[in-house]
């Protein structure tokens, strides 16, 4: 038997005019349209983000060098220092586009756990619902998957001790943030930043546009809400 998505997912927060429209969508469309929805989001991050220059290609998820050392960037091409900062800035992108290549699995996963509760807090939640959603459900395994690659990439260029190194000095002086003074751990964390970035971006297409998402339950779903 069918329940209605308005005893599920309405609530007190939702209007009138919503209710109608929601009401005749049944709680199983519902999930089912939410899991797309996420779905969509994560192949939309990972094919924009994972391939050669989709970090460094993007200003919006570049990852610069951080702090203190971004600000001392002028300083070192002064001193002829121009070319390794740029190759560490060069393999600190290639990295993270290496690492969210391989979020698909991580990210599928998190989207077969999702709950009633979950789809009823993405559905009538904020706009940025299903990416709050992967960072409260993805972080840590995202993170632990991650690194190991970053790691791989920045060993590969002896510029990584280097800031290691420079960095850890400026952490201790506050010029840099601590989480920063590594380069795996900076890396690693701008990575899952870029990510749940793009798909915050697509989260925001579809609920702006839900006609224009191309599958008949988005539109009936999200639709709904609008």
């Amino acid at each position: 038997m069918k329940h209605s998505i308005f005893a599920l997912f309405f609530g007190l927060t939702v209007g009138v005019a919503q209710a109608g429209a929601l009401d005749a969508i049944s709680s199983g469309d519902a999930s089912a349209g939410v899991k797309e929805a996420l779905a969509k989001g994560a192949d939309y991050a990972v094919a924009s983000l994972g391939k050669n220059g989709g970090f460094l290609g993007n200003d919006k998820v570049k990852i610069k060098l951080p702090g203190y050392l971004e600000k001392a960037d002028s300083a070192l091409r002064m001193f002829g220092m121009g070319k390794q900062a740029d190759q560490l800035v060069e393999t600190m992108n290639h990295a993270a586009e290496n690492a969210v290549a391989e979020a698909k699995p991580i990210l599928t996963e998190s989207i077969k756990k999702m709950s009633v509760k979950d789809a009823k807090d993405i559905l009538t939640g904020g706009e940025d619902s299903v990416t709050q959603y992967f960072k409260r459900t993805s972080t840590d395994q995202l993170s632990a998957k991650f690194k190991p690659i970053v790691k791989k990439e920045t060993a590969k260029l002896k510029l990584a001790d280097q800031y290691n190194k420079f960095a850890g000095k400026a952490a201790s002086a506050g010029l840099v943030d601590k989480q920063n003074a590594d380069v795996d751990s900076y890396v690693t964390q701008k990575a899952m930043d870029g990510l749940f970035l793009m798909i915050a971006e697509e989260e925001k297409k579809l609920r702006a546009n839900p006609l224009g998402a191309g599958s008949d339950l988005l539109k009936n779903v999200f639709g709904a809400l609008n």
